[in-house]
């Protein structure tokens, strides 16, 4: 439900050509049509089970052993400074296992029809002219040069190396660490406000509220980031335009004006809230049983 507002988001970090939102959504519907919001997709359906369930278990894992070693026992209830460096732990590992995917992802994504081979068209302006008698030609449609995600993994390898595959995981580090600290820490401060007098826990409604509001939050002070992210793992289809993180957002910065690295930021907010919501509730459902 929400990769083609990922699809769009990315387009748009990546992108200048796009003005806003419904620019982008407009030009993807009219030369890709729907299929075009789901570029990339399998990959990521087969891997979110897994990275959520390290993401979750990492955390839930650093929380114990920072209480035991803390206050002697894993059940004791921790401080909010616990919560942030199991939080940050726990966007740490998830690097290293999203890191090849969200490459593939990316590079599908920014695959637009302008790169897939499609031959020019005769301006019309001018009248057609008369055919030639010995007509030139013709070099074949090469196609797209990513098929999927496991293709991709593959090309980016073969012609980048296994670096190729991480590219990108120095602005991955940076936006998962600090953002999955706020993210966990925002959840458990929200919950406690929300949990009634006399009782230990939110209800159902406690728990969706704070799992959006933490979803959100997090990718408030993750966008920034995300915009580099995308533009180094993005940047592989043509001629290199970046040396490195640095280099991506002076560069960026300089061209486009600060306001570039808030660049998706409403896409990912308002997708954040919903799906985030869900997350929560099925967390601390599968938790209590």
């Amino acid at each position: 439900v929400g990769y083609p507002l990922d699809t769009v988001k990315v387009r748009i970090q990546t992108e200048p050509k796009y003005t806003g939102l419904w620019h982008c959504i407009r030009d993807t519907y009219r030369h890709e049509r729907v299929w075009g919001f789901y570029r990339g997709l399998s990959l990521p359906v087969c891997t979110t089970s897994l990275v959520s369930s390290v993401s979750f278990g990492t955390y839930r894992h650093c929380l114990a052993q920072i209480c035991r070693f803390r206050y002697g026992s894993a059940d004791a209830k921790p401080a909010k400074v616990d919560i942030t460096l199991s939080g940050c732990a726990s966007g740490l590992v998830r690097v290293f296992l999203t890191s090849p995917t969200e490459v593939a992802k990316v590079r599908l994504q920014t695959q637009t029809h302008a790169q897939t081979g499609t031959q020019r068209r005769p301006s019309a302006s001018w009248p057609a002219a008369a055919p030639p008698l010995c007509p030139a030609p013709t070099r074949p449609d090469p196609g797209p040069k990513y098929r999927g995600p496991l293709h991709c993994l593959a090309t980016v390898a073969r012609e980048e190396g296994l670096r190729g595959l991480y590219k990108g995981s120095s602005a991955l580090l940076l936006r998962d660490g600090h953002s999955f600290a706020t993210y966990f820490l925002s959840y458990a401060i929200l919950c406690e406000w929300l949990t009634p007098a006399g009782h230990s826990q939110p209800d159902v409604a406690g728990v969706l509220v704070a799992g959006g509001c933490a979803g959100v939050l997090a990718w408030a002070v993750a966008t920034p980031m995300d915009v580099i992210k995308s533009r180094l793992q993005a940047d592989g289809q043509g001629p290199q335009r970046y040396r490195g993180l640095l280099h991506c957002l002076l560069s960026s910065v300089r061209h486009e004006g600060p306001r570039v690295m808030f660049k998706g930021l409403a896409l990912n907010c308002c997708r954040a809230f919903p799906v985030n919501m869900v997350v929560f509730v099925a967390y601390e459902a599968v938790l209590r049983l």
